[in-house]
């Protein structure tokens, strides 16, 4: 994932340098710059939270990870970066992470096991909590 984060954001720079101004394109590799700085953090701020050794729980880990994404914000800000590119810059890892859920998917099985269309018990799931109905699921509708 990293890797195709690199590359978008190698070209979302050089298509900005070629597209917009030098300010925007360097708004945009400064935003580019601090996101894996972010997703680091949050990545290894999540590995000690699941193995239960983050000290402080989990707002600690929040509040240092959003307090030093502040600093960078507000430095690119006083260096004269431009809003919306450093926006771009710092979005950049969420096409990156579709990009590589994607590509790591599992391969579709289609030997699989599966229900017929018209089974009864597709009305016992439910999609938006990929589990089962309730019964108070369904006192609810």
């Amino acid at each position: 994932m990293e890797r195709w984060n690199l590359g978008l954001s190698a070209g979302a720079v050089a298509v900005s340098f070629v597209l917009a101004s030098p300010r925007f394109a360097c708004s945009v590799a400064a935003g580019a710059a601090l996101e894996p700085l972010n997703f680091r953090g949050l990545h290894r701020a999540s590995e000690l939270f699941f193995q239960g050794a983050l000290p402080g729980g989990w707002q600690a880990g929040f509040a240092i990870r959003f307090g030093l994404l502040t600093l960078g914000i507000a430095a690119a800000f006083a260096l004269g970066a431009h809003p919306v590119g450093l926006v771009i810059g710092l979005s950049l890892m969420v096409p990156s992470a579709v990009i590589g859920a994607w590509r790591t998917r599992p391969p579709i099985q289609p030997d699989a096991p599966a229900l017929p269309p018209d089974d009864p018990a597709w009305e016992r799931w439910n999609p938006w909590l990929a589990r089962e109905r309730d019964d108070d699921d369904e006192d609810d509708s």
